[in-house]
């Protein structure tokens, strides 16, 4: 749905955006972003996010000093939920360059992180069976090891149940697998804190699901 949410991306935001495509790992299209842009604070969108097309990006203020990035939230497609995950972003670009590790990899800007209360749109990664175990996976293997934006415990494991339980929509059912396992690793990574790096491989992930759900779930 790339194309798609792209062309609806830039009639919503009123002009063109530019688009980071084809790169291998997150933290390394990140960084990309802050070359590709050309100016300081930029909104920053997820390839699977579908803006809602009431957003007005005139009536958005400018970050404060201080403030590295400012989060709207996204609704979830299959299981309900609303929060950060997913979301819109207005970030700097010096923030980008200067992001530090993280598990999380925007979890690592320097400066403050603000969380708008409205949602600004959907996160569709449900959009084949891989893409919602993914979403399940990495989520919930992140917020088990602890949030890295400071989420409280309890946020936390009421987030995980949700993704456990997710029913709604396509491909729920790989989305709630995934959330399973991604506690489970965790768990088992905690003795381990190197591990929780794989969250952010591709290739690694994707072994991973094929593995445990089969060949015959990639096209579902």
């Amino acid at each position: 749905m790339a194309d798609s949410l792209h062309s609806r991306l830039q009639r919503t935001l009123g002009g063109a955006v530019k688009r980071l495509h084809g790169v291998h790992g997150m933290r390394r299209a990140y960084r990309l972003c802050a070359e590709a842009v050309d100016c300081e604070q930029f909104f920053l969108s997820d390839g699977d996010f579908a803006i809602d097309a009431d957003f007005d990006p005139t009536a958005v203020e400018p970050l404060d000093e201080g403030v590295s990035m400012r989060v709207w939230r996204a609704v979830n497609p299959v299981n309900g939920l609303t929060y950060g995950y997913g979301g819109l972003k207005l970030i700097r670009r010096s923030a980008l360059r200067e992001m530090g590790e993280a598990v999380d990899v925007l979890a690592a800007l320097p400066g403050r992180v603000e969380f708008a209360e409205r949602a600004a749109g959907v996160t569709r990664f449900n959009q084949s069976p891989f893409h919602s175990w993914k979403a399940g996976f990495r989520e919930c293997a992140m917020l088990t090891r602890g949030s890295e934006y400071g989420m409280a415990d309890g946020d936390a494991r009421w987030r995980v149940d949700a993704w456990s339980r997710s029913s709604d929509g396509e491909f729920a059912a790989f989305a709630a697998a995934g959330a399973r396992e991604g506690v489970a690793f965790a768990r088992e990574a905690v003795r381990h804190p190197d591990q929780f790096e794989r969250l952010n491989d591709p290739s690694w992930l994707w072994q991973r699901f094929t593995t445990a759900h089969g060949d015959q779930a990639v096209s579902g």
